[in-house]
């Protein structure tokens, strides 16, 4: 009997487009074998350390485990073994310590699994690079929760500077997607709870999103158990909210003028701010001294 190809995790067009190449020649021991641990292994190699030297992400944007899937995960990992190494990084000052970076479930898993060793990557990594990475791990995961993931895409917008384009190419998905997500995040932090416990779906949620009192109808969306296409018919009948429309436009237009910001800045070496209002805008230079401003008049009349 053919065994079955393993489906290509989508965490190759992620972490490991940000990280480098990996030692893509890793398979995972077979059943009772338990390889000795390699800590002296090249960074990015692929090696395995005990359960008992890895501890939780000081960075970890994932708020909830649900046991249920961890013990369901456990039972694969038994199984088949883990298939996909963490990413850890040395602890600070610690010998035998390791930080998780991405792949906290997997830990977690496995020690519920008996499992007292995991393979790993491990990269010397500064706070910054820890929480983009470990970001981007967690929004390619199908178990995350769509307000959850919103906000993933959120912060590598506004505190990393992609775009949504660019995120599109990292976690492998695409940009209309990356944008549905992000408008989730207009919705009140009611309706948001209501979608992250699993009370609406993602399509409640986006027909509701135009609407006048987004509350009240995700109440009456529950009370009465409609489907998607009667909520969209519900938020019809309900007038538009012409400040979400506003929001939306300016979400989808926030991460490109973002990168543009950074860009003159680099070129520049001032703090820029740049306003779009749709075809026209403004552009604003700042300075802390007399100096600069001297500078940029200078730079202005050649």
């Amino acid at each position: 009997m053919n065994s079955a190809t393993p489906k290509p995790s989508p965490l190759g067009r992620g972490l490991s487009a940000l990280l480098g190449d990996v030692d893509a020649s890793y398979q995972p021991p077979a059943r009772g074998v338990a390889p000795a641990p390699s800590v002296a292994a090249r960074a990015s190699s692929i090696q395995r350390l005990p359960t008992a030297w890895l501890s939780s992400g000081t960075f970890q944007p994932r708020r909830h485990f649900n046991e249920e899937a961890l013990q369901e995960l456990a039972a694969s990992i038994r199984e088949r073994g883990i298939l996909e190494p963490l990413l850890v990084r040395p602890k600070a000052n610690a010998r035998d310590a390791y930080e998780i970076i991405a792949g906290e479930r997997r830990w977690r898993a496995a020690q519920i699994a008996g499992l007292h060793e995991v393979p790993v990557m491990v990269r010397e990594l500064t706070d910054r690079e820890a929480m983009e990475f470990g970001i981007i791990e967690n929004v390619q995961r199908e178990d995350l929760s769509p307000i959850e993931e919103g906000e993933g895409y959120k912060r590598l917008i506004e505190e990393f500077g992609h775009t949504q384009e660019a995120l599109s190419k990292i976690v492998g998905k695409s940009r209309p997607h990356i944008t549905n997500m992000l408008r989730l995040l207009s919705l009140p932090q009611e309706v948001q709870q209501m979608i992250a416990d699993g009370s609406l779906t993602t399509g409640h949620a986006r027909a509701l999103i135009p609407t006048k009192n987004p509350l009240s109808l995700a109440r009456e969306v529950i009370k009465k158990g409609l489907n998607v296409r009667q909520t969209e018919t519900l938020a019809k009948r309900n007038q538009d909210n012409p400040e979400i429309h506003k929001k939306r436009a300016g979400a989808e237009n926030s991460a490109d003028v973002l990168a543009l910001e950074k860009e003159l800045e680099r070129v520049i070496g001032l703090k820029v701010k740049i306003v779009n209002k749709g075809k026209a805008g403004s552009l604003t230079l700042y300075y802390t001294d007399l100096d600069q401003l001297d500078d940029i008049i200078k730079k202005l009349r050649v």
